[in-house]
């Protein structure tokens, strides 16, 4: 008899660890798969799954303009409690460490429906950073059957937070199985840009550095390109008005600065590859971008992936200007300095990350 497997996604970001999953469980004799889309990211959402060839069985619509996250975790809970009580799965899998990955977590534990956790056990330890996404991993945590956690640092957070040992299950991160996937293609950069010239990629959208924080990055962002003029920079702009209208105040007009619509994932993914060095507040990128060799310098105070960090091929600037400013410039002008980090040494995984899953998902159930 099969078993129904429900695996929800919300963001790009779930979509695209997520799709490793459900392709590989797709072609499990046993599994029975439902995938359902809350469309908490609703255009980012879609071209992702449309690029993995994914069509969602159940579509809750929930994105709304600047959705407040009262709201959006209200509607989440009540739109969920009704696909749960039709769907009747025998388990749920969700990914990371957004509002529907908790919202998730918790409807399912009041319909005693066991929950897998891709991406288990990341953390800061710090409930304002990042915000709100600490909070929701460590509620997911709390409630979850399943720990597929991406490394043994993850493995060691969990351990102290009480898991038991029997419930982790180290698997790397699928974020590399979708980036292998991915990067083997021959992909489009959408943007046009001079190849002969070195490219700076920007991304940052993080709530917890909405107001002045953003402000001081794109001040850094706007000295950078006025001092280095022989650089371009691609600054894919999230559509949040806190991000948008603040980007092209600081940064528009700069005549080697291109501020573009959110880049579908596989343009994205080749923007990474012809980028020289990525600044970026993103999860995913922190993770991507060492394994195609690329230096990070993380737009944030702390992050909940060190891996990279003690490997010294990502560094925590923060939003801080002058951090900024001085770390960027020195990996554009000191060649040693930028080869130490540009190593290619991925900490988060081999690309057989979602077969690990599965894996455990048979031997429980099948």
């Amino acid at each position: 008899m099969s078993k129904k497997i429900l695996c929800v996604i919300g963001t790009r970001p779930e979509a695209i660890k997520m799709a490793p999953v459900i392709l590989a469980l797709k072609q499990e004799p046993w599994a029975n798969v439902r995938v359902l889309a809350t469309a908490q990211h609703r255009h980012m959402l879609d071209q992702v799954n449309e690029f993995f060839g994914i069509d969602p069985d159940i579509d809750l619509n929930i994105m709304r303009p600047n959705q407040a996250l009262t709201t959006l975790t209200a509607r989440l809970l009540l739109e969920l409690d009704d696909v749960l009580q039709a769907e009747r799965p025998d388990a749920v899998l969700v990914q990371g460490d957004t509002t529907t990955v908790m919202t998730v977590a918790l409807a399912c534990f009041y319909h005693r429906i066991p929950i897998g956790h891709v991406e288990a056990g990341l953390r800061t330890w710090d409930m304002q950073n990042p915000f709100p996404e600490e909070a929701n991993r460590v509620i997911a945590g709390k409630l979850a059957r399943w720990h597929f956690a991406p490394t043994e640092g993850s493995r060691q957070n969990l351990l102290k937070e009480g898991v038991p040992d029997s419930e982790i299950i180290v698997t790397g991160n699928t974020v590399i199985d979708a980036l292998l996937m991915t990067a083997a293609k021959d992909l489009e950069l959408a943007v046009p840009l001079d190849p002969t010239k070195r490219l700076v990629l920007v991304t940052s959208h993080r709530r917890e550095n909405f107001g002045e924080p953003f402000r001081s990055i794109c001040r850094a962002l706007h000295t950078l390109a006025e001092n280095n003029a022989e650089v371009q920079f691609l600054y894919p702009v999230h559509p949040n008005p806190n991000v948008k209208d603040v980007a092209y105040e600081f940064l528009a007009g700069l005549p080697n600065f291109t501020l573009c619509e959110p880049l579908d994932y596989a343009p994205f993914i080749a923007a990474m590859k012809r980028a020289y060095l990525i600044l970026t507040d993103s999860g995913g990128v922190q993770e991507e971008a060492p394994a195609l060799g690329k230096p990070v310098l993380v737009l944030r105070d702390e992050t909940e992936r060190p891996e990279a960090v003690e490997q010294g091929v990502v560094k925590l600037v923060g939003p801080n200007y002058e951090r900024i400013v001085e770390e960027a410039q020195r990996l554009l002008d000191d060649e040693t300095a930028y080869k130490a980090m540009a190593r290619g040494v991925s900490p988060y995984g081999d690309g057989q990350a979602a077969e690990r899953i599965v894996k455990t998902l048979r031997e429980h159930f099948a």
